[in-house]
């Protein structure tokens, strides 16, 4: 299978990579959540070239998980908004940084720390059961296919 084609596969995790699954998607979704907004602001920060980040910006656009706000009266110059649909994104970026403060933290430390406004504490993010409120481990979860996986086999069988 190509890489172009791991968005057509019945996997939720395949998906997801098809549209954040390069080196920069990512650090420009951190930035977008740190407020970063500006073309030129994402480029100084990350360091990458012009024509890369535009490409990325452009497919987090085409994906509605950025969307392009004029911020001059002219409207040549955006600036890069989060939108629901990249605001959904959230949970998996405190996932990556809970993994990388547990096991690449270099013996220094957290590097950055999130506080709940809410409450006031520092957090350390859990994934929880919908339902019971348990934390999730591996040993604790059933995988099986759901419906869209059939449907995804059946609309295959259809087309061939």
């Amino acid at each position: 299978m190509k890489w172009e084609e791991i968005g057509d596969q019945p996997c939720s995790v395949a998906r997801t990579l098809s549209v954040l699954g390069d080196r920069w998607t990512m650090l420009i979704l951190r930035n977008a959540f740190m407020g970063v907004r500006r073309f030129d602001d994402f480029q100084r920060s990350l360091g990458l070239t012009r024509h890369v980040l535009s490409e990325r910006l452009k497919r987090l656009v085409e994906h509605e998980i950025l969307m392009k706000v004029p911020y001059v009266d002219r409207q040549e110059r955006f600036e890069y908004q989060l939108t629901e649909k990249g605001l959904d994104l959230y949970p998996i970026l405190l996932a990556m940084v809970q993994w990388a403060d547990k096991w690449m933290d270099m013996g220094l430390g957290k590097p950055i720390e999130f506080t709940h406004k809410t409450c006031g504490k520092k957090i350390s993010p859990k994934v929880i059961c919908s339902d019971c409120n348990e934390p999730i481990h591996v040993k604790d979860v059933r995988v099986a296919a759901g419906p869209g996986y059939f449907a995804f086999i059946e609309q295959k069988q259809k087309s061939a």
